[in-house]
Parts: structure tokens; C-alpha cells; sequence
């Protein structure tokens, strides 16, 4: 897998340790704001209506030619913003009909990520897709492998690894801040928004109404390759992210920000295992809180590794070393290494932070998230997400999920589910490689 970097938006951005340094290579400094007109990227976005928009918008140098969403309402701003671009419902239809795209965008939800951006390909397409990548583990394996074959720039939607907090933790954990780093702890509250209220429904049924579908949504098409239900605003919009036959729950929402940064620093690859406990789980959503534990073998100068993830608020002990008052917050990273530990861009103890000689900045800063992307699509380097590293970065994450299934529950109970790398499937317990993906309904293919 490609190493550049990731992570989430705002992860060891407060940091004086770690504070973004500028690095910007000559060739990069006029921007793509300077393009010329003849060398703009003719670009489709599918799913407008929500993070679509502001991928547009981190774009807009770019010429926005085609634009599609199944809720026209919720995509009428959007369309308003690009009076010029054609507007359509169905993918399909777009990239059959309008030959002039050279690039798509793809932020729909998670069910229909890798059918887009496959069929985005399949007509010679650059692609960005928002994260996670995909739905199931054999879909980030089989769009990877796609996309490899078909040479065209890729880009996962995971913006902050562009940033330069992660390139300064990667620096200062290679150059021995905390000495052999041996466990992880990262945390989330998603799905969780305070005490008393959510972002999207995790632990639930489905709802009992049938309201009408609004006019402006074409629902079978919003449904795509997921079994057929009736419409309710429990899923649509934003809140499918917690439905099995949807979204990936907090996990795949969250972890593509906040785990990115570990696999880089860390030089991970696959685990050797995953287990899961968690709240109650059902076969419609995920739980409301969930702990999964991944196991790493020993690679390259570095020691094996245990990763824990925690959601719903659940998050690990607080460590010894941090100041009576301090907050581990709703979400962060805890690295533990054999001379210390970094809580998101502290280090601690302060013993340790004031004896650790800050390493000069040496790896290169990136142009900016989505410009990666532009500059790979008109022949640069590969973007720092694209999908051979994101690809892998989200099997890993969605093996995850499986450990979380209702299905799978009693057997995991007396079993660590372990992977084969080699040939990416669970090695021990057969059933579990039922999940890494899903039947698709009638009609749709990958």
C-alpha cells in the first residue's frame, strides 16, 4: 500500500509539538486556482445534496459540467450554484449519455459508493469518492484492483490527510518520541451528538409509518442495490448511516478520518485478527456503542501492535500521565509507547515531551486534499488516498463490522475472528466471509 498520509480534519491541529509547518514544493505554489482554462478538468458530481457540495466547491476551478442526485430537493442549491451543468437522476444514464466528463465525484451513501465509482471507470473516469470507500470488504478489494487496472487518479474523500499535523506526528514517531509504540486507542461519541441526542439512529428497529415519498426523490434509485423498503425519513436524509443495508455505522463514518493516521505512523497493514463487543445489536442497525480490537504482527523495525477502537461515547482508561482537569474529549488518538504516550498531539509525560528533541519537518507538504486529486488526474503523482491506499485502509476498517454481526454473535463469543492476508479472507470461522460483502438486489451489479 502507498504511505503518504491522512486523518481527520481537525486531528493535532491545536498541537505546538506538532503545528502545521509549511513545506510547499515550487511546482505547486501558483495553485490550481492558476490553471489555465484549456487544462480544466471536466467534472460529474453524484450526490449533491450534502458533503457532494462541498466537494464541488473545493473544486469549483475545475468545470462542473454534470451534476446528479436522486432528491432533487435537497440538491436544488447545488444545482442553482452550477446553472451551466446538465442535471440528471441515474448515474447511468449521465455517464452514458454526456461524453465530455473526464472526472466524477461520488458522494451518495455508502451502499452505493463502489457501484458509482465502478461504473465511473468502466467509461474511463477519474474518480474521488467520499469515505468510507465502500460498503463491504470485497468491494474496497474489488474497486481497487479496478481502478489499478484502468490507470486513472483516485482519491478517497478522508481530507485530512493532507494536512500537516499527521506528517509531524509520522516525524516525531519515527524519530523515537515515545519509543516502540505498542498499543492504539481511538475514539469516537458518533453516533452520539451529546447526552441526549444522536446524528443518525444506531440500536433501533424500523420505523412502523409509511409516509408518502416526497415528490423531488426517487426512491428505488435512492435504494439502488439494497433490498426494497418502504420510505421513511429514518433513512433519508443523512441518517442511513446507521442501517446495516445503508451506511457502516460510527466505524465507517469516523474511522477513515481518525484511524488514517495510525496505519501511516504505525506502517500498518493487515491485522491478525479483530474481535468486537458492543451494546445490543439487531440485524437493522448497528449498536449504539461498540469496542473492537484489531491485532497487528511486527513489520519493518516496529513491534506488534494491539488497536482498539471505541464508539458511542465508550472510550479507554484515562492514562496516568495526563494533568488532573485535562479531558480526553468526545473523540482522539492515544499512541502508548515503550517511553511514554501521545494523547492526540501530547506528549506525555512532561518529563518526556521536555527531553524529546522536535525533528526538523522533512516530508513534503501536500498542494491540498482535492487538488491531489487534479493534479493526478493531468498526470502527476498518485494523491496521497488514492485507491490502493484507501482501498486496503477500508477492508481493514469494514472487517470491523463483521466482528459486530448479529448472525455472528455466539461464535465470536468463543473466537477471535483471524485474517488471512494472503488470501483476504477470515481463516477460522467460514461463515464470517459471508459479510464481507452483501447480496445485491435484482437488477444492480458491481
Amino acid at each position: 500500500m502507498d504511505r503518504k498520509t491522512l486523518s481527520r480534519r481537525s486531528f493535532l491541529a491545536k498541537s505546538a509539538l506538532f503545528a502545521p509547518l509549511t513545506i510547499v514544493p515550487r511546482h505547486v505554489l501558483g495553485g490550481v486556482g492558476h490553471t489555465p482554462p484549456s487544462e480544466k478538468l471536466n467534472i460529474a458530481g453524484v450526490g449533491i445534496g450534502g458533503q457532494g457540495a462541498s466537494d464541488l466547491r473545493a473544486l469549483a476551478s475545475q468545470n462542473i459540467v454534470a451534476l446528479c442526485d436522486v432528491d432533487w430537493g435537497k440538491a436544488k442549491r447545488t444545482f442553482e450554484a452550477y446553472p451551466q451543468a446538465s442535471r440528471y437522476r441515474d448515474y447511468r444514464v449521465m455517464l452514458d449519455k454526456q461524453k465530455d466528463i473526464e472526472a466524477v465525484v461520488v458522494a451518495t451513501p455508502d451502499h452505493t459508493h463502489a457501484m458509482i465509482s465502478m461504473e465511473a471507470i468502466r467509461h474511463g473516469k477519474h474518480v474521488y469518492t467520499e469515505k468510507p470507500l465502500t460498503h463491504t470488504v470485497h468491494e474496497a478489494q474489488t474497486l481497487a484492483a479496478a481502478a489499478r487496472k484502468a490507470g486513472v487518479a483516485t482519491q478517497m474523500g478522508n481530507q485530512g490527510q493532507a494536512g500537516n499535523g499527521p506528517r509531524r506526528l509520522r516525524e516525531a514517531i519515527w524519530a523515537g518520541a515515545i519509543g516502540p509504540v505498542r498499543e492504539v486507542h481511538v475514539w469516537t461519541d458518533r453516533p452520539n451528538r451529546g447526552l441526549v441526542d444522536v446524528y443518525w439512529p444506531q440500536g433501533v428497529g424500523r420505523p412502523k409509518e409509511r409516509p408518502a415519498v416526497p415528490s423531488d426523490l426517487d426512491w428505488d434509485l435512492f435504494l439502488g442495490p439494497a433490498p426494497k423498503r418502504p420510505y421513511h425519513r429514518a433513512y433519508h436524509p443523512f441518517k442511513w448511516r446507521g442501517w446495516w443495508d445503508f451506511g457502516t455505522g460510527a466505524l465507517g463514518d469516523i474511522g477513515c478520518h481518525s484511524l488514517d493516521p495510525v496505519f501511516r505512523a504505525l506502517k500498518l497493514g493487515y491485522p491478525t485478527s479483530v474481535q468486537a463487543v458492543s451494546t445490543l445489536v439487531n440485524k437493522e442497525t448497528y449498536p449504539s456503542g461498540s469496542v473492537i480490537t484489531y491485532k497487528f504482527p511486527a513489520r519493518q523495525d516496529m513491534p506488534e501492535l494491539t488497536l482498539t477502537w471505541y464508539d458511542g461515547g465508550l472510550k479507554p482508561p484515562r492514562p496516568d500521565e495526563l494533568d488532573d482537569g485535562l479531558r480526553l474529549g468526545a473523540g482522539g488518538t492515544l499512541f502508548v509507547g515503550d517511553k511514554g504516550k501521545i494523547l492526540n498531539s501530547r506528549i506525555l509525560s512532561a518529563s518526556r515531551r521536555k527531553e524529546f528533541e522536535t525533528p526538523d519537518p522533512h516530508i513534503e507538504a501536500s498542494p491540498g486534499h482535492h487538488v491531489e486529486w487534479i493534479n493526478a488526474a493531468k498526470g502527476g503523482t498518485p494523491a496521497g488516498s488514492n485507491f490502493d491506499w484507501a482501498g486496503a485502509l477500508t477492508e481493514v476498517i469494514l472487517m470491523g463490522n463483521v466482528a459486530l454481526r448479529l448472525e455472528l454473535r455466539e461464535k465470536l463469543d468463543r473466537h477471535a475472528l483471524q485474517w488471512d492476508a494472503k488470501a483476504r479472507r477470515f481463516s477460522n470461522l467460514p461463515e464470517a466471509n459471508e459479510f464481507l460483502h452483501v447480496p445485491y438486489r435484482e437488477g444492480w451489479t458491481l
